[in-house]
């Protein structure tokens, strides 16, 4: 195979849509054709935890069973650090959106290990200010994430997130959003059911940190197979 950097997946995307005061989080049905002539995808396999994340203490509950594997596995990142670029809206004379999304990525930092690159590099995760694009003709919404998957130059299975959010909301909500979308694009592809957790599916008054149970669910994530970050077999020649 001469030509390996292949797009597998376009958009399938959680988001915050406005709904009545407060909004509800909803999932995108989307998924993709994987199933090609010329694509083998390769085992699933489980990764060691990243250090951060195992020296965790595991206590309490979690809402793991909400998170919604796709054809490839898992959403977890199997290289680290991920990388992070943020794009902030043009007009930010106070840097709020900015400051709003580096409090962010230093608070899932705690539990994963984050580098932010220039918005400008190629980057695992890119945060983006902008007005989410509806798909379905519904009624706008704040925030939302979506993945590729894509072959790299090495044969490689591997998945790139982006995350839009609309920055004419207050700065707590946006870092509520930031907080809820990136915890998204690391691997907790589902919405938690109370409002004690920052994945919890709808935007509250009072948005909450991230919580043990947001940990314990991630962690969860990071303990389940996936066939990201392996080579694919040789693709078949078309017939």
């Amino acid at each position: 195979m001469k030509h390996r950097w292949w797009l597998l997946v376009c958009i399938v995307a959680l988001g915050l849509m406005l709904g009545g005061t407060q909004g509800n989080w909803e999932s995108l049905a989307g998924t993709a054709n994987l199933t090609r002539q010329n694509i083998q995808l390769p085992a699933a396999v489980h990764y060691p935890l990243p250090p951060s994340l195992a020296e965790i203490p595991r206590k309490g509950e979690d809402y793991f069973d909400e998170v919604q594997p796709v054809e490839v596995g898992y959403l977890l990142w199997t290289e680290f650090p991920v990388t992070v670029a943020i794009e902030p809206p043009q007009w930010d004379p106070n840097h709020v959106w900015q400051a709003a999304a580096e409090q962010a990525i230093r608070e899932w930092s705690a539990y994963l290990p984050l580098e932010v690159v220039d918005a400008h590099l190629p980057a695992n995760i890119r945060l983006l200010s902008q007005r989410p694009t509806d798909q379905h003709n519904r009624r706008a919404r704040f925030a939302e994430t979506s993945y590729e998957l894509f072959v790299d130059s090495q044969g490689v299975l591997r998945h790139r997130c982006r995350v839009v959010v609309r920055p004419s909301q207050a700065r707590k909500f946006v870092l509520a959003a930031l907080r809820h979308e990136l915890g998204h694009a690391l691997g907790i592809w589902g919405h938690s059911p109370l409002p004690t957790d920052a994945l919890y599916f709808a935007q509250v008054a009072d948005p909450p940190p991230i919580s043990q149970r947001d940990v314990n669910t991630l962690r969860r994530v990071y303990e389940q197979p996936t066939r990201l970050g392996q080579r694919l077999p040789e693709l078949t020649p078309h017939g």
